[in-house]
């Protein structure tokens, strides 16, 4: 049996307790909280005081923080792709053999559900503002859903499960040190939204890493040299493609990057520590039942992260601040 065949395979195995995984770790709508559970409301007698206020308090922090808020909600608005890319693995179809939905289809489709509501409302948070250029951030976003992205899984369920495990895990962090830096400013509600969304991405991250485990006790050879394979390329982020209007494919990527680090937002060190939380989970030292390659990924694996922190180290982040368009203010029209 090929190697796609015997992931199939296990897919099919693990779908059987997708009800499982949807009731422990997915929410209905109606249970969890929505947009305008933090934003304004256009109908209440105080919507135009609110919005003054946040507009205000958004005076308070440097543009390193709204950078990187807008490249968390573009991330975030990128959704189509990520969607478009997970049903696409193997073992997952839109339809059941036996008719009805496929079990993953239906994960993947709640699981986006969940995930629209992050960029919707800090979309919304920004537009009120008053900070950003909201059409440079919209033509950005436009462009990142239009470009897709290669994260250099193919159709691979164990890399791609690797990958969101690591993502999931990436996005709680920015979006939980967002929260931080906008509760010391005075933004009780910017701080509440963004740990209330790092919370999300941390019960998703939860899921994607259980996948794996599992994958872990039924072939735990391929699934550690996929996870070797992941780590080996680096996850590439969702943004990897973000640009501005009329710029090239990534061209700001890295300018993107650099002011989430000074801000504090996401920097290497926590791409390290990411890596020793998976290690940790999928308690990668204990796994048995390994081949001679697997076990040699396994020792590469455990020892990668205190080599990546030696790395981190030494980079140096530069102080010049990068003239962003969505910082820019919008030309006034005739």
């Amino acid at each position: 049996m090929v190697i796609s065949n015997i992931r199939k395979e296990v897919m099919k195995t693990l779908e059987k307790d997708v009800d499982y995984f949807q009731d422990n770790y997915l929410i209905e709508p109606e249970k969890i909280w929505q947009p305008s559970d933090f934003l304004p409301d256009p109908q209440g007698v105080n919507f135009l005081t609110e919005i003054e206020e946040i507009r205000e308090l958004s005076k308070e922090l440097n543009d390193d923080f709204w950078v990187s808020l807008v490249g968390d909600m573009i991330t975030e608005e990128a959704l189509p792709t990520y969607e478009s890319w997970l049903m696409d693995l193997d073992g997952v179809t839109q339809h059941s053999e036996g008719g009805g939905d496929n079990g993953w289809a239906k994960w993947i489709r709640k699981w986006t559900a969940e995930e629209n509501r992050h960029g919707d409302v800090l979309n919304k948070y920004l537009y009120l503002s008053g900070r950003v250029n909201m059409r440079e951030v919209e033509v950005s976003t436009q462009h990142l859903i239009a470009d897709g992205f290669d994260i250099g899984t193919a159709k691979d369920p164990y890399k791609n499960f690797v990958y969101t495990s690591f993502q999931e895990l990436a996005t709680y962090v920015s979006h939980n040190n967002v929260a931080k830096s906008a509760k010391k400013a005075g933004m009780k509600q910017l701080s509440r939204m963004c740990k209330i969304i790092a919370g999300d991405e941390m019960r998703h991250h939860k899921a994607y890493a259980e996948f794996v485990k599992r994958i872990f006790e039924i072939d735990p050879s391929e699934m550690m040299l996929s996870y070797l394979h992941m780590m080996k390329h680096k996850i590439t982020m969702p943004a990897m493609h973000i640009r501005e209007s009329f710029g090239a494919k990534g061209s700001i990527f890295d300018e993107f990057s650099n002011a989430a680090q000074r801000a504090g937002v996401y920097t290497s060190f926590d791409y390290v520590h990411i890596m020793e939380k998976l290690n940790l989970a999928w308690d990668l030292e204990n796994i048995t039942g390994l081949n001679d390659q697997a076990e040699k990924a396994r020792d590469y694996l455990v020892k990668l992260p205190s080599r990546m922190g030696r790395i981190a180290e030494r980079i140096v982040i530069p102080n010049e601040e990068y003239k962003f368009k969505w910082m820019q203010a919008a030309r006034i029209k005739d």
